[in-house]
C-alpha cells in the first residue's frame, strides 16, 4: 500500500459520488454490504492484478485486452508496447475503462483518462522503482518502445466481502 491518507480520502470521495449515480441494476448486484471502501481497495489491490482494459478504435469500435495492472497511489498503472493497438488507441482517444474481477470475490470497475508517463514525469521514478521491485527488472527492458500508462479515474466502483478480503 503506497497511498497517502489524502489519496485514500480522494478515492473515497470519488466512490461516494459515483455509487448513488450507478444504475439500480448495478446497485442490486453490489448492495451496500458488498460495496468496498477506498481503504479496503488500497489494502487488497496489491501486487499485480490482471486488468481487462477497454479502448476505442478510430471507428468507435470497442476493443479489450489484458494488462498487468498495479494499483499505486489509488490509480491503475500499466505498461505496454508503444506499438500495441491499445497504445495507439489511447494516444488518440485517452478515455478507457478497466476491470479487475476475480469471480464473486472482488470486482473493481474504473473509467477515466489514460496518461502516458515519460521518464521526465515527476512520478515516473517511483513507479519504475516499484516495477523493478515487482518484476526484478525494468519493463522498459522488455522491448524497444515500452510505454508506462496511468488511468486517472473519473468513476470507480468496487464490490466484494471486505471481511473475507482482509482475512489473514
Amino acid at each position: 500500500m503506497r497511498e497517502t491518507a489524502a489519496e485514500v480520502t480522494e478515492l473515497q470521495a470519488l466512490m461516494d459520488a459515483v455509487y448513488p449515480r450507478t444504475t439500480s441494476h448495478l446497485r442490486s448486484i453490489i448492495k451496500d454490504q458488498r460495496q468496498l471502501s477506498a481503504e479496503v481497495l488500497v489494502q487488497v489491490l496489491t501486487g499485480m492484478c490482471t486488468l481487462t482494459l477497454a479502448t476505442v478504435t478510430a471507428h468507435g469500435e470497442p476493443r479489450i485486452s489484458a494488462v498487468d495492472g498495479h494499483f499505486l497511489h489509488a490509480r491503475w498503472v500499466f505498461t505496454t508496447s508503444g506499438s500495441a493497438a491499445k497504445a495507439r488507441h489511447l494516444r488518440a482517444r485517452p478515455a478507457a475503462s478497466a476491470a479487475y474481477v476475480d469471480g464473486e470475490r472482488i470486482g473493481v470497475f474504473t473509467h477515466g483518462q489514460v496518461e502516458f508517463l515519460a521518464p521526465e514525469h515527476p512520478d515516473f521514478a517511483e513507479i519504475e522503482e516499484y516495477m523493478v521491485g515487482h518484476y526484478g527488472n525494468s519493463p522498459s527492458t522488455w522491448g524497444p518502445d515500452i510505454v508506462y500508462c496511468r488511468l486517472q479515474p473519473t468513476w470507480v466502483v468496487g464490490y466484494g466481502d471486505a471481511r473475507q478480503l482482509l482475512a489473514p
